[in-house]
């Protein structure tokens, strides 16, 4: 753990908690509004390895700043009809197992933290486009269907279910809920789609911060495009980019002054083995733009299974 005689306010070190884990940073996903035939199921498992920089304000004389996060993800996917309307609920569960390392005044420190990460739903409706069709017929209208625009909304929540310690300045779990409404708009011609989506999340207090201080945070608005190309289907190219710009925190009434302004980008394929299994790997890269944050890279491996 850090050692406790260093002279850093507990807002600077937020810094560190809150920007060096990607589960708190924004979400580069392609395909989030995909048309899906009614009752189907989705399953699948992911690894994610990721690495990045941290930087702070310099007034806090903490350097090199720099992390590893191991994680493994379940998720489950099931979609339904609603309102006459075609319409998926999301669950992502990850477990977690990370390091991070710098120098306080000189000196070396380092901590390590594994365990659950919070959980989160995503319920998502099909506005436009997209219609509620049985597998049969979802085959067929897919075969015959050259150019569709698909007009989506969703709300993402998470929940504080992970790990938590409130004597500790670095969590896996964020110990609040979490509210991201989002809208879509994807449009595809031929093999090509283009996917636009934006969303802002709003955080609820933490009351049980580091010494009994209070967290609270400002949303975060984030904004990211898709550039699709399927070759056949389940045989797909994604290219991606995004921004991530608020979320600053206050501590006990004190700004951390740790606004986030991070771009985003991002590579992910899709690789089918049978109509029923597939991989997809993926990159995402995140810059920050601003004097604190974080640089990171993240590799992403997962498999998944459809009934």
């Amino acid at each position: 753990m850090f050692p406790p005689q260093t002279p850093i306010g507990h807002a600077g070190l937020l810094a560190l908690c809150v920007s060096a884990l990607p589960c708190h940073a924004q979400d580069i996903e392609p395909r989030r509004w995909s048309h899906l035939p009614l009752g189907a199921n989705f399953a699948g498992v992911a690894y994610a390895y990721t690495e990045g920089d941290i930087f702070f304000n310099p007034v806090l004389r903490i350097e090199d700043g720099e992390f590893e996060l191991n994680t493994a993800a379940f998720k489950y996917i099931h979609a339904f009809e609603l309102l006459e309307k075609s319409a998926r609920i999301d669950l992502v569960q990850m477990y977690q197992s990370g390091s991070w390392s710098g120098l306080i005044d000189g000196v070396p420190a380092a901590i390590e933290r594994k365990g659950w990460a919070d959980t989160a739903l995503r319920f998502a409706l099909n506005l436009y486009g997209a219609p509620p069709l049985e597998r049969k017929e979802f085959i067929e209208y897919r075969k015959a269907t050259h150019c569709e625009t698909i007009v989506g909304a969703g709300l993402v929540v998470t929940l504080p279910t992970g790990e938590y310690f409130e004597d500790k300045l670095i969590n896996l779990g964020a110990n609040c809920y979490t509210f991201t409404p989002q809208f879509g708009v994807v449009h595809t011609r031929g093999k090509w789609s283009m996917e636009l989506s934006s969303s802002v999340t709003f955080y609820t207090d933490n009351d049980e911060f580091f010494n009994g201080k209070k967290h609270e945070e400002d949303p975060l608005l984030i904004g990211q495009g898709h550039l699709i190309y399927t070759f056949m289907p389940g045989l797909w190219l994604g290219a991606s980019a995004g921004y991530g710009y608020g979320g600053e925190s206050t501590i006990g009434r004190v700004p951390a002054n740790d606004r986030k302004g991070n771009l985003g980008f991002g590579l992910s394929a899709g690789i089918p083995v049978n109509r029923y299994f597939g991989f997809k790997i993926a990159y995402i890269g995140i810059r920050t733009r601003e004097d604190t944050g974080s640089d990171n890279d993240t590799l992403t491996i997962a498999c998944s299974l459809q009934w």
